[in-house]
């Protein structure tokens, strides 16, 4: 499986990267599971002068260097339901 292959299908998972010095935090769905995200930013880490990147449902690319993560919010898996069905 290559890098930027889709590892699963049904709903994407929603991932938040805060920047340094930038105010507002980045929002990326990509189809990769959480293990796989946390394994791609494990490996960015680890290297000097790493990069952070994701590829989103729609093809878009984001790339972050490492030296400027503030932080990696990654989602959760399961979908979540819309209306009050569930509030009552």
């Amino acid at each position: 499986m290559g890098r930027d292959e889709p590892a699963r299908k049904g709903s994407p998972m929603e991932i938040k990267i805060g920047v340094q010095s930038v105010h507002r935090e980045l929002v990326v769905e990509t189809d990769l599971s959480a293990e796989q995200i946390e394994e791609e930013l494990r490996k960015a880490l680890a290297s000097d002068k790493g990069i952070f990147s994701l590829t989103d449902t729609t093809g878009r690319r984001v790339v972050v260097p490492v030296a400027s993560l503030g932080f990696v919010e990654i989602g959760e898996d399961e979908p979540r339901t819309v209306g009050f069905g569930g509030t009552l």
